[in-house]
């Protein structure tokens, strides 16, 4: 009996791949099967496409700004013409920390336009042939600020609950055509993201005082769900937003 987690045959869509979470999954998916595609700005991921074909995995990589919504189309149409994709992962976002008194239009707009603009547009690109077809799962990078509001990272804050929303809602919209549609909220995670947090040592202290595994998590952690969530394992598992944090939301 083949295992329920196996990804071979199958093509993912990663967004993002070039490092950190984005890298882990890849790395993760492909470990378990998967052929992959990665979408990211130029030249930035190289080293994983590299590490994915000493895997032995089929890959190919594409230029995209996801910000950049007419991009957005003409990659995910060029894609989905040349094959079947089975599992879209978007991963790329940005964060942005200041005062929120100190927000521009510009800054507030960059975050939004890449982490919700751009991660919703491909959903949409990518999930229509899913639909079309009966099968597909569609997993997206959310954060502990999908349920928090976090400190002095507003515009992240409000792209992170918009991905939780958006996860609902198309898995409410495409869970009848077989279509699963989840998320990952990761914790603390020891990322580019978190490098002010972590060289902070009193918010480091105080970070990891409250997570009961005593660490900060890393892209090997969020790969497994990744997996899980991409797999027939989890074929009933629908706009479910899954927390991956070393047991601070449970403090």
């Amino acid at each position: 009996m083949s295992s329920p987690f196996d990804l071979t045959g199958r093509c993912a869509v990663v967004t993002g791949a070039g490092r950190g979470l984005g890298q882990g999954v890849a790395l993760g998916l492909a470990q378990a099967g998967a052929d992959l595609v990665l979408l990211g700005l130029p030249g930035s991921q190289t080293e994983t496409q590299q590490i994915l074909k000493e895997l032995g995995r089929d890959v190919q990589v594409l230029d995209l700004d996801v910000a950049d919504l007419d991009a957005v189309e003409k990659v995910a149409s060029q894609v989905t013409a040349e094959r079947q994709v089975d599992i879209l992962v978007n991963n790329a976002g940005i964060i942005d920390r200041e005062d929120s008194v100190d927000v521009t239009p510009e800054a507030w707009g960059r975050v939004l336009d890449i982490n919700l603009s751009g991660l919703f547009f491909l959903c949409q690109q990518i999930g229509r042939p899913m639909v079309e077809r009966g099968s597909g799962k569609i997993v997206s990078i959310a954060s502990l600020l999908a349920f928090q509001g976090g400190l002095r990272v507003v515009s992240y804050a409000a792209s992170k609950h918009g991905v939780a929303g958006i996860t609902k809602a198309l898995a409410n919209e495409w869970g009848p055509h077989g279509v699963q549609v989840n998320a990952i909220a990761p914790g603390y995670m020891a990322t580019d993201n978190t490098t002010a947090l972590r060289e902070d040592a009193d918010r480091s202290r105080s970070i990891l005082e409250r997570i009961p595994a005593g660490r900060w998590g890393t892209p090997d952690d969020v790969a497994g769900s990744a997996v899980f969530l991409s797999s027939s394992a989890a074929d009933y598992v629908n706009g479910h937003v899954l927390v991956v944090d070393g047991g601070w939301m449970a403090r």
